[in-house]
């Protein structure tokens, strides 16, 4: 039996602590614990007075030569800060968390799409089988709820289509209300209508059926994100818009069509399911084009009628 390094017993109690005590979802300990895993192989620490500011520093240059985006590296020194503060609680010695620096990072790569180029995409499955059905369903209920994927993958088949609500567990366990569109409402509907399976899963896998047959896909089961990722990209191609879409660019749109038009910035975070209004406000500044049309539009008129 391999015996385990002190570190590792301590990774692991980590994880443990994430899971149980701060409810953080399966999906949250299985990233922290690769940001981790990949800390500790790279710097070969073996116990918590192995982690030095020099171990860090030298971590850091390597994740940069990998040229990793800012934003991923800042994953991995989120892990290791918190990591070091469990440490620190339980008065294990080691490096301190807070002589260890966020790295500044960017969010003009945040990338929404246009509102032409989304009415395409939405439109873009127009035929009336039953994967054609479920394609526009998953894109409107993306658009009209700004739902992760994964939090679109776990929607069951029981919605209240009448009240156009739906009851979400995201990150942390959190429940919040979403809210559907006519055109989601209606396009859940008619997809529904086709489904003769009992399968609870709202949007579900199908098999693979030859071009030009008429037998019917057969349902396997809870869609997973991969297939969503790979029907919003097809769909984007259909729709003959020329960039890879993901989608969470959908999420992205999303919220920033809400603050173009108006909405509360805080109604905005309830609805993403964001913990920190922070997290909310990097879609602030895709709206900064409204500024310039307002600016246009009332400053110095005054002046031009003169």
């Amino acid at each position: 039996m391999i015996k385990m390094t002190v570190i590792e017993d301590l990774l692991t109690d980590y994880l443990n602590y994430l899971e149980i005590e701060k409810n953080r979802s399966p999906k949250t300990r299985e990233n922290y614990e690769r940001y981790l895993r990949t800390f500790l192989r790279m710097a070969k620490v073996k116990k918590p007075a192995d982690i030095t500011d020099g171990v860090v520093r030298t971590f850091r240059v390597e994740l940069a030569r990998r040229q990793m985006k800012k934003i991923t590296q800042a994953y991995y020194v989120i892990a290791l800060r918190n990591f070091l503060k469990y440490l620190a609680r339980r008065d294990i010695p080691t490096l301190a968390a807070e002589k260890i620096e966020l790295p500044k990072t960017t969010r003009a790569d945040i990338e929404t799409l246009d509102y032409k180029n989304l009415e395409r995409l939405l439109q873009a499955p127009s035929g009336d089988d039953l994967r054609s059905l479920r394609d526009r369903a998953i894109l409107e209920t993306f658009f009209s709820t700004g739902l992760r994927l994964s939090e679109l993958c776990a929607l069951d088949r029981y919605v209240d289509l009448e009240r156009g609500e739906l009851s979400v567990r995201g990150k942390g366990d959190k429940l919040r209300v979403v809210f559907l569109s006519d055109g989601a409402k209606k396009a859940i509907k008619v997809y529904m209508a086709k489904r003769t399976d009992p399968e609870t899963a709202l949007f579900v896998s199908l098999s693979k059926i030859a071009k030009g047959s008429s037998k019917a896909p057969k349902v396997l089961g809870r869609i997973i994100p991969r297939a969503v990722e790979r029907l919003v990209a097809h769909w984007a191609t259909v729709a003959g818009i020329p960039k890879h879409i993901h989608p969470h660019q959908l999420r992205h749109s999303f919220a920033t069509d809400l603050l173009v038009n108006g909405a509360d910035i805080r109604a905005v975070q309830e609805m993403l399911g964001h913990a920190n209004i922070s997290t909310t406000q990097i879609y602030t500044h895709l709206t900064n084009k409204e500024l310039r049309e307002v600016h246009e539009a009332f400053h110095g008129r005054r002046r031009d009628n003169k």
